[in-house]
């Protein structure tokens, strides 16, 4: 045999191997194979209480673990009613009942979401890992395995599409790099098992994994120096556990590099190596400015454009509103919107405007944030009208309309994409 053609061999072999090993990692027959034509959702996943097994005390409910009226970090109170399992909290219901929240450790939680995401036609969700937990190498038995397990096994049941998505947010400027997420992306397909679902998201037939947090001035690493290149060349090219498609979190002005962007080119060139694009738009855009939904919609034709003319496929964002008073009380760095509802949802019709104004802008996919994000405000899931308010508690009401409003809004903008309903800009009535 001639060194060129052992060296053919050679390299045959390496791309055959690549090859089989990708195929035994990922599913060959994913029920979804493009993002194109799904509305998903962010999931958090990140709300326990004591006795949840999790030992974290009222995360995300409070801070310091406790959750009253001197520690409350949420704005929206959850409506419990169809839940299995429920905590007591020291707010009391009119009745003078004490209320009830709920826990994402809980595997009835996590099941009655991804019901309601079948009830009402929400294709799916972004279930969101954040930078600590990949850190996390020496704890084999991480709650946010067991939910996002959980969530796996309620999406193959509901018949719902899910995918990771990374959140960079945690990660140290002194020396810390991706190499975290490289190796819990690894564990994730090896011991969970997480592609082999046929109900993984694909998009171009490839296995999607999201990475969040990319050319913001908040952050504290330089997107320069953490190695977010060999991530993304790893997640597409990997011959294990590669074969990806790569979708980015950016500000919503990564196009201009300015106003919530940084000014720096090196974002475009990462952005060029990504197969989508997802500018996050909450807080850029507020019914309180007269026909803002224009603004957005305008917006969203120029990032389409701009991403066109440069193979990256785009997934704009859309929000029921925004409030994070209580989350805020203790942090003066969030003082940007401190007012309760800052960002008011007025009914739904807000939601309804960028929904509308998205998909007449020619998006293809659409970006709920987020599916159970309360202490933001920006939830979807059911809420009440009337939360446990007192003397020195405030928490927001849900406009007069039903608890599952935005959910039922949600299915029917999917239903819009897909040109299923006509496009519309009047909100469907429940």
């Amino acid at each position: 045999m001639t060194l060129r053609n052992a060296l053919f061999a050679v390299s045959f072999l390496t791309a055959f191997y690549g090859v089989f090993c990708q195929t035994a990692k990922h599913t060959t027959s994913p029920k979804f194979q493009s993002y194109k034509g799904l509305v998903m959702a962010g999931y958090q996943g990140w709300f326990r209480a004591p006795g949840d097994g999790s030992e974290r005390g009222w995360g995300h409910y409070g801070r310091a673990d406790k959750f009253d009226t001197e520690n409350n970090t949420i704005d929206f109170w959850p409506d419990v009613s169809q839940y299995k399992k429920t905590y007591e909290t020291p707010f009391l219901n009119s009745n003078g009942k004490p209320a009830r929240v709920f826990s994402s450790v809980d595997k009835s939680t996590t099941d009655l979401h991804f019901s309601w995401m079948e009830q009402y036609g929400v294709d799916g969700v972004f279930m969101q890992r954040f930078f600590n937990v990949a850190r996390r190498f020496d704890d084999p038995e991480k709650t946010e395995d067991k939910i996002l397990a959980n969530a796996v096994s309620a999406a193959e049941n509901s018949g719902r599409a899910i995918a990771v998505m990374y959140d960079l947010s945690g990660m140290s400027p002194n020396g810390e790099d991706c190499s975290a997420v490289i190796e819990d992306w690894k564990r994730l397909v090896d011991n969970l098992k997480v592609t082999q679902s046929q109900n993984y998201l694909h998009h171009n037939k490839k296995p999607l994994v999201a990475i969040w947090g990319l050319g913001f001035p908040d952050r504290p690493y330089d997107i320069r120096e953490i190695g977010i290149n060999r991530l993304i060349d790893f997640l597409k090219n990997d011959p294990v556990y590669g074969g990806c498609a790569v979708m980015l979190g950016v500000p919503t002005y990564f196009r201009e590099l300015d106003k919530d962007c940084l000014p720096d080119p090196y974002l475009h060139e990462v952005i060029e190596s990504a197969d989508i694009v997802l500018p996050w738009m909450v807080q850029r855009f507020t019914p309180l400015l007269h026909q803002d939904e224009i603004r957005y919609r305008d917006h969203v034709m120029a990032d389409i454009q701009w991403c066109q003319e440069r193979g990256v496929d785009y997934v704009p964002l859309v929000y029921p509103g925004f409030s994070w008073h209580n989350l805020s009380k203790s942090n003066p760095g969030l003082a940007r919107h401190t007012a309760y509802g800052a960002i008011p949802r007025v009914g739904g019709k807000f939601y309804w405007d960028l929904m509308y104004n998205s998909i007449l802008a020619g998006a293809e996919m659409i970006y709920v944030a987020m599916f159970d994000e309360i202490d933001e405000g920006t939830a979807i899931i059911p809420v009440r009208d009337t939360p446990p308010n007192g003397d020195k508690a405030h928490f927001v009401s849900n406009d007069g309309v039903a608890p599952d409003h935005y959910l039922k809004l949600t299915g029917w903008g999917a239903k819009m994409l897909r040109k299923e309903v006509p496009l519309s800009p009047v909100m469907p009535e429940n």
